[in-house]
């Protein structure tokens, strides 16, 4: 590992105007690549101090050996030029998008004397020209069917076409009117290649113009009772129709634009296309990109700009191009894409109406993208296999962590403090096994303090199964004693109550199916039932019953604190402690001064990155239903056998609660329904939820009558003006 001061260029040897610069390794070999406005405010950044650099800069400068430039006039020419080298080099630090497939385009070889319509993929020709790209090669060729009944171009092949000039006999589609046989010289060649022409004018969207000139023939045909050829010409109008509609309207002023949309998470990035001509989508494609580089939004659009447009020229690049953010500055990109189109290109953001709709389809398209590109990375046993050897290398451990439990602590300003407890087996998510708790031991917001809490709760009743089964000899509890105290205990537990018992999710579909942490009605403690774990032989299920080899937690240096304390207190010094910062991806280890840095491609870092994002979205998920329970709470709700429909025609029957209250059991038991017991029920239940006191004014004396319109939407009275009291930023 080189040290940047030893290839750092003397003070005034860097001169201060735009250019493009180059990091050089030992072996001579370009691994970066980078431009600027200023060359000299440039460099002076990547010779800082090592510790106030990103992770991903610093590995760079550490890794490089020489760095050289070039001085350019303008940040045209240095955006160029950077263009070209990244091509050249293909440095290993810069980002580079890659597609995610080999994407078909429609190509008409106007290169040739008899221009052909084919399917195409791979390097642009010159002198083709290309519609496109296509998701699908068949959807190309369902296009081309429906035209060539209007355009009649050759689609056959070099040799087909020179066999039928030499026999003197065209292909099947010269027989059913599908190819104008130019090879047998039913049409000469500047006739084939107007037709050729016309071909390409409709596919770039001007359609109007054929669709108006077919149907005035049509009408003059049927005037001339040439009624035959009507016929054909109708079908050819809806041929073409058909063909449109393949591509439906977008936007209504018949715009020519592509719309880029970017998916983003610390690692990795994907970016979306979509190529709108004459307001009608008339291609899509897609690339994935490692984040090797501390970059932003508006960077990666600046380099798949770079990517899309660097070798297009003319009406390839469009008149408009919508991006979600901008790159900065922006001017040089714009002039650069002015001079590849050869006339003005707008490049901006779009603020409303169709066109922001449609980015907010593209966005979606590249979050999907982003998502079944994480899919397929994750469902590949080899790339788990590593991953695994990955971290149980980096963290030193003894064997691969088959098993790791992810903690995350989740609240809304201190309320509702919840945390989550997910679970990966072998590198999946073992979504039977998901936990989530109640914070109990204190009020308030103390992350730390609520980690502490949950991994001693979370291993206390993992000592107590040991217990239970007899894995312990008497002598060998002495980590056990605290086990048993504060109320919980290694006994048998009651059934959770309702508000307590929440549920889990499904492993195939995500939905919530399985019942989780509740609190026991006697002795307080933490209940679990699900019906998909492993029971017991008197057929309770078993709860915390296997010990991770790997506990991660959502965090720093203090949260890692925090857990390994917990374990150290009840004798656990066999399971590993970790914990990932969100900000940079930094793995902390019990007592460590400095993280562990994992490279950016390690496919270990994004296992842990994919267990910390998981327990997040889990606990974030509880902590909305609670929050959401609380806000629409109800003395009703603790009534046994009373369910929506009738709490319902309760409220809809008295007009609220506060008539209901003192309504009397008659009164109650007149409501369709409700029989003389559930209304007693319902009577006990309201008196035990009633106020203490009126609330009065002291400044008038007056008593505060029950706000109105504090029925949820359901009906069930709410806390008023509990939404706006509650806002702020989640955790």
């Amino acid at each position: 590992m080189a040290d940047p001061s030893s290839y750092r260029p003397k003070p005034g040897e860097i001169p201060d105007s735009p250019g493009v610069y180059r990091f050089r390794d030992e072996h001579r070999r370009v691994i970066y690549v980078g431009k600027a406005k200023s060359l000299r405010q440039r460099l002076a950044n990547y010779f800082q101090d090592l510790a106030g650099l990103h992770p991903r800069t610093r590995s760079m400068v550490t890794t490089a050996a020489s760095v050289e430039w070039t001085v350019v006039s303008t940040e045209v020419e240095a955006l160029q030029l950077e263009y070209s080298w990244i091509k050249e080099y293909d440095p290993r630090f810069n980002v580079k998008y890659r597609d995610d497939k080999s994407y078909p385009y429609l190509a008409v070889t106007m290169n040739e004397e008899y221009p052909r319509v084919q399917v195409m993929r791979g390097h642009k020709k010159k002198g083709v020209r290309y519609f496109g790209p296509y998701a699908h090669a068949w959807a190309i060729r369902d296009t081309v069917d429906l035209l060539l009944r209007v355009f009649p171009v050759r689609t056959c092949s070099a040799g087909v076409f020179k066999n039928a000039a030499r026999t003197g006999r065209p292909c099947l589609l010269g027989y059913i009117g599908k190819c104008s046989a130019p090879c047998v010289d039913r049409v000469s060649a500047d006739e084939h290649r107007e037709l050729a022409d016309e071909f390409c004018d409709f596919m770039t969207g001007r359609t109007n113009t054929y669709i108006r000139r077919l149907e005035k023939q049509m009408g003059e045909a049927a005037e001339d009772l040439e009624y035959e050829r009507a016929a054909r010409l109708r079908d050819d109008i809806e041929a073409l129709k058909k063909a449109m509609e393949k591509n439906a309207v977008v936007l209504a002023d018949a715009t020519d634009a592509d719309l880029i949309a970017v998916a983003e998470d610390e690692l990795e990035a994907a970016v979306q296309i979509f190529h709108v001509r004459g307001g009608r989508v008339r291609g899509q494609r897609g690339w994935v990109t490692d984040k090797v580089e501390e970059i932003t939004t508006g960077a990666l659009v600046e380099h798949a700009l770079q990517q899309l447009y660097g070798e297009e020229t003319g009406d390839a690049v469009p008149k408009e191009v919508l991006v979600p953010a901008l790159p900065d500055p922006v001017e040089p990109v714009q002039e650069w894409l002015t001079t590849r189109r050869g006339s003005g290109v707008s490049l901006r953001i779009p603020q409303r109406g169709d066109k922001k709709a449609l980015m907010e389809t593209v966005q979606r398209n590249a979050q999907q993208t982003l998502v079944l590109h994480k899919t397929k990375r994750a469902s590949d046993l080899t790339t788990r296999s590593r991953a695994l050897e990955e971290i149980a290398d980096a963290l030193e451990l003894d064997s691969a962590p088959l098993r790791i439990e992810c903690y995350d602590i989740s609240h809304l300003q201190g309320d509702d403090v919840v945390a989550s407890m997910v679970v990966f087996e072998d590198g999946l998510a073992r979504k039977s096994e998901y936990r989530r708790f109640q914070i109990k031991g204190f009020a308030g917001q103390d992350d730390v303090r609520s980690m502490h809490e949950v991994i001693n709760r979370r291993f206390r009743r993992y000592l107590a199964e040991k217990e239970k089964t007899g894995e312990w000899a008497d002598g060998e509890a002495t980590g056990s004693a605290g086990s048993i105290e504060n109320g919980e205990t290694a006994g048998h537990e009651g059934s959770p109550t309702g508000a307590d018992a929440l549920a889990g999710t499904d492993a195939a579909t995500g939905t919530d199916t399985l019942a989780d942490i509740g609190t026991d009605t006697v002795t307080g403690t933490d209940t679990l039932t699900s019906a998909n774990t492993l029971t017991e032989d008197d057929g309770r299920p078993k709860k915390f019953a296997y010990p991770p080899q790997l506990v991660v937690v959502d965090g720093g240096a203090p949260q890692v604190a925090a857990a390994r304390r917990a374990l150290d207190e009840l004798g656990i010094d066999d399971i590993a402690v970790c914990g990932l910062a969100k900000r940079l991806e930094e793995v902390w280890l019990p007592g460590d001064d400095d993280p562990v840095v994992l490279p950016r491609t390690s496919e270990g870092l994004y296992l842990l990155q994919r267990v910390r994002d998981e327990a997040h979205r889990f606990a974030i998920s509880y902590q909305r239903t609670k929050r959401s329970k609380r806000f629409r709470s109800s003395p009703l709700d603790d009534v046994p056998g009373l369910g929506e429909t009738r709490k319902q025609a309760l409220l809809k029957h008295f007009g609220s609660l506060k008539k209901l209250r003192s309504a009397t059991i008659d009164q109650i038991c007149e409501v369709p329904g409700i029989g003389r017991k559930t209304a007693e029920t319902i009577a006990v239940a309201l008196a035990r939820s009633a106020p203490a006191a009126p609330a009065v004014n002291t400044a008038t004396g007056e008593i505060m009558e029950e706000e109105p319109g504090t029925m949820g939407s359901s009906g069930v009275p709410v806390t008023t003006g509990a939404p706006d009291e509650r806002r702020g930023q989640e955790t």
